[in-house]
Formats: C-alpha cells, sequence, structure tokens
C-alpha cells in the first residue's frame, strides 16, 4: 500500500482530529500474519491502482513480497508507477536485505542492498548505468511495508509512539519516521480496528486501521482524498485484468510475462511448448482452440499449441456446439440490425465456414482503429470504431455470432518479440467441428501459436481468475518448432 502513498509528497495540510483511546487495547504480536492480502487504491472513490502484499516465513526472519500499479493525479500532481519488492527481515522486522523494481512515469530502475553492521550496501541499474553506494545509520532500519506493524510487535496500548528508520526505495534513504498508537476505532466500513498515525511523508498524516492480527485494513492520506483499503482478490480482478489486457502503462511492467529462453521470430512458429510456474492450481485447464494443457507438478502447466499439439490430441473428437455461442449476450449483440446486416453482407457468396470466419476477422482488424482503452460492447465499437483487444475480440464474436458460426471470447498469453508474453484476449469459432483460435486484432486465422489460452467467457467474473496469476507466473520455453 505504499505504493499509493509515494505519490503524495508534495501534498499540504495535515489532519487535526483527535481519536479517543479505547479501553481494551490489542495484545502484542509474536509474528507478523502470514498471509496475501489485496488492496485497492482510490482517489475520490475512484480506483486508481491496487497492491498486492504477501508474508511468508524465511530463515531467521521473514520474506515480504509486494507487487502493484498506481495512477493518480491530485491537486495537479500526475505519477504513474508500477513496483515489484521483496524485503528479507530479521524476527524483529529490521532489514536484511532487499529487491525492488519499479518503473516510475516510465523511467524504470532496479535497485538491491544488503545490511550489516549499521551500513547499507545499496546497487541501483537505471538507464543502463550501474552505481553502487553505502548508507550508515545507527540502530534498525525497517521496510516500508512492516510500519503498520511495528508498534503491534512492541506495544500497541493506545497514547503509544515510536521513534525510528525506514528504508525509501524511490529516493534510496534511509529517513526518519515517527508512527503513534491513537487507539482503538473502526473502519467506516465498522470493523473493530486499531488506528495508527505516521509521519512517513512532510505535511501529511497516514492514518492506519489494522485488526487484531496485525492485517492492514485501510490507510487513508489526508483526510481520505487517498484511500488504500483491502480487498476480496474477486473485488479487483475485473480491474486488474482489464488493465492488462488494455496492456496499459500503468500495469505494462507488472504483467509482462518473460520467455525463458526469448523466442525469436516468432511469427515464422508453427508450433510451441511452454512450462507455466506459479500457476494456480484452483483454475480450470483451458483446452480446445488449437492447444492442450496438462499439469506438471504443484503449480506447473504445460501448454502446447500448433505442430506441438500430439497427433491424437489434435484430432480427437468433434465439438458440439453450445447454443449459447450462437446467441447474443451482454457486450455481444449479434442481434442488432447493423451487426447482423455487417455480417450477412461480408459473408455474402462465401460457402465455407473458414472463409467467412477470415472475412469477418480481417474486417474487424481493419474497422476499428486499435486504442488501449476498451470500446465497450459490439454495438457501440461497431459505431466508433475504437477499441482494445477485447473490443476486437466482442466485434468478431458478434459477427461471427450473427453469421450463424458458434464463437466464444478467449483471453490468455501473446508474445510480443524483444519482450516477453502480454495478457490478450482474441476469440474461438467452431469451424467444421474443431474450436480454431482467431484473433481479429492481429487479423490472424489461425492465430499463431504463441496464443496461449487461459480464460474463457468476456464477462467481468470470467476476467477476475487473472488476478491469481497475474504478476507471479513464470514461462520457460521448452520447445519452438519452426
Amino acid at each position: 500500500m505504499k505504493i499509493a502513498l509515494r505519490v503524495l509528497i508534495t501534498l499540504a495540510f495535515t489532519l487535526t482530529a483527535v481519536f479517543p483511546a479505547a479501553a481494551a487495547p490489542f495484545k502484542k504480536l509474536d509474528k507478523p500474519p502470514l498471509s496475501e492480502r489485496w488492496f485497492g487504491i482510490y482517489v475520490d472513490n475512484e480506483r486508481v491502482g491496487f497492491y498486492r502484499q504477501a508474508i511468508s516465513e524465511a530463515p531467521d526472519g521473514y520474506r515480504i513480497e509486494g507487487d502493484g500499479s498506481v495512477r493518480m493525479k491530485v491537486m495537479g500532481f500526475s505519477k504513474e508507477s508500477s513496483m515489484r519488492e521483496t524485503y528479507l527481515v530479521g524476527k524483529g522486522l529490521a532489514l536484511r536485505s532487499f529487491e525492488v523494481e519499479q518503473a516510475i512515469n516510465g523511467s524504470a530502475s532496479r535497485i538491491s542492498g544488503k545490511v550489516a553492521s549499521n551500513i547499507m550496501r545499496i546497487t541501483s541499474v537505471a538507464n543502463g548505468k550501474k552505481t553502487e553506494k553505502q548508507l550508515k545509520y545507527k540502530g534498525e532500519v525497517y521496510p516500508g511495508p512492516v510500519l503498520n506493524l511495528y508498534p503491534l510487535m512492541r506495544d500497541p496500548s493506545p497514547g503509544k509512539s515510536f521513534t525510528t528508520l525506514t528504508f525509501d526505495p524511490e529516493e534510496v534513504k534511509i529517513k526518519e519516521v515517527k508512527i503513534s498508537v491513537l487507539g482503538q476505532e473502526k473502519t467506516p466500513d465498522s470493523q473493530p480496528a486499531l488506528k495508527l498515525r505516521n509521519n512517513l511523508y512532510p505535511f501529511v498524516n497516514n492514518d492506519i486501521w489494522v485488526d487484531d492480527q496485525g492485517n492492514t485494513l485501510r490507510e487513508s492520506v489526508r483526510d481520505g482524498l487517498v484511500i488504500t483499503r483491502a480487498e476480496e482478490p474477486k473485488q479487483l480482478g475485473s480491474f486488474v485484468g482489464g488493465l492488462a489486457l488494455a496492456k496499459k502503462d500503468l500495469i505494462y511492467d507488472f504483467s509482462l510475462v518473460r520467455a525463458e529462453p526469448p523466442i525469436r521470430d516468432s511469427k515464422k512458429l508453427t508450433g510451441l511448448s511452454v512450462e507455466i510456474s506459479g500457476w494456480n492450481d484452483n483454475l480450470p485447464l483451458r483446452r480446445d482452440g488449437g492447444q492442450t494443457v496438462e499439469k506438471s507438478g504443484e503449480g506447473r502447466i504445460v501448454i502446447k499449441t500448433g505442430g506441438a499439439v500430439p497427433e491424437t490430441a489434435a484430432q480427437g473428437k468433434p465439438a458440439t456446439p453450445q447454443e449459447s455461442y450462437l446467441k447474443p449476450a451482454e457486450k455481444i449483440e449479434s442481434d442488432a440490425p447493423e451487426i447482423a446486416a455487417k455480417a450477412k453482407e461480408l459473408a455474402t457468396g462465401k460457402k465455407e465456414p473458414l472463409e467467412i470466419a477470415r472475412t469477418l476477422a480481417s474486417w474487424t482488424s481493419d474497422w476499428l482503429h486499435d486504442t488501449v482503452e476498451d470500446g465497450g460492447g459490439a454495438l457501440a465499437s461497431f459505431k466508433s470504431r475504437n477499441g482494445n483487444c477485447q473490443t476486437h475480440a466482442r466485434l468478431y464474436t458478434a459477427l461471427a455470432r450473427a453469421a450463424g458460426i458458434p464463437t466464444r471470447f478467449v483471453s490468455g498469453l501473446v508474445y510480443l518479440d524483444g519482450k516477453g508474453f502480454l495478457y490478450h484476449s482474441w476469440a474461438e469459432s467452431l469451424l467444421n467441428g474443431r474450436w480454431v483460435a482467431i484473433d481479429p486484432t492481429y487479423d490472424q486465422v489461425p492465430a499463431d501459436p504463441t496464443h496461449l489460452k487461459l480464460l474463457e467467457g468476456h464477462l467481468p467474473e470470467d476476467m477476475a481468475p487473472i488476478i491469481t496469476i497475474i504478476g507471479r507466473i513464470h514461462l520457460k520455453v521448452l520447445e519452438a518448432k519452426y
């Protein structure tokens, strides 16, 4: 959640409200909560970002991982930031080592460091330039993500205050921070909590609510102007998924999945076999559409596409069209007069479903101007002629259904030469008893073998599971066929 607050350094005015101490203080904790937590970040009640934090045990201490992205514009101050951070701390939460990757307003950097004998040795890499420096200090230094835990693991009695040192990876500085225990107070949504306050940022108080296990429930800057609050993953799923599929700068670095080894000349591929680690085993394995998927271990799956698919799997049994894949749906208005008429026009004179699908995909690719913003439903984008990959997939799906071709909306990963795999949406049409991957954004019929299907469905709840894998999965290329 600290990612949200880093952008508020220039905000002025302090909070002056006084909060009474509760009669029954929280108990001192022996260790931090070992869990994963998701947070939504809001400015003026508009969601502008997210943050994920996971705490786990490590030798002689704990491992704290965090990643997220935020885009803010407050009082004329604008900033975009994406971050991945890992801290190793001791039993008392004091910093031992760290690695932080961050991209701020398009400028990427990576820093790492170790702490020993009151000296922090830091290596920084930015714009291809490597620098090293040392920071000396007295006492112990703590990473930002543990500041809310610090008083609960010492003395959370109301009225207590602590002054300690914290490391700021953005400014690469060690700073002094004061943390005060204000007392028990329910959050605005009535959750029992202990309220804390720190002065991490000049002229701005940072108010925090934590539960009796040390989990942060809510943070507030400048009387609620900026709010960071704990949320269930499914609440953030469609928001995070929408950003990833739009390939917006806000989440680009966070969602990029690098391939090891990199794929050369992906457009000439005829088949691909990859292993994905960090997979969520609760997710269904999506087959068909020219790919097979098998588990290869805990949190690991192998996906094969194109010529890498075994012949027996490629032949399979003819698929039975589901009636829903021919019907109009929310944002896929295949029954709209304009879309039905265009589908009929494009299909005229063509007998083979594959030929019709090629024509519809090519027309969609030409008709829509590619943007990072979602152009909305099929009918809206048909009229506006703007939209991202999701928009392309919706419009093609609507046209194909109107033409009598069973078609579904799918999402997953696609390879971008020189970068890695990015999240993307396309479609699958049932042609001659086989599901065929069709990408109307890139005008590919069938789509190239780097299309790795992970999800099916176009509704927000269909996209929500992406949050369980985004920013966590790693991809190893097992075989690339040309």
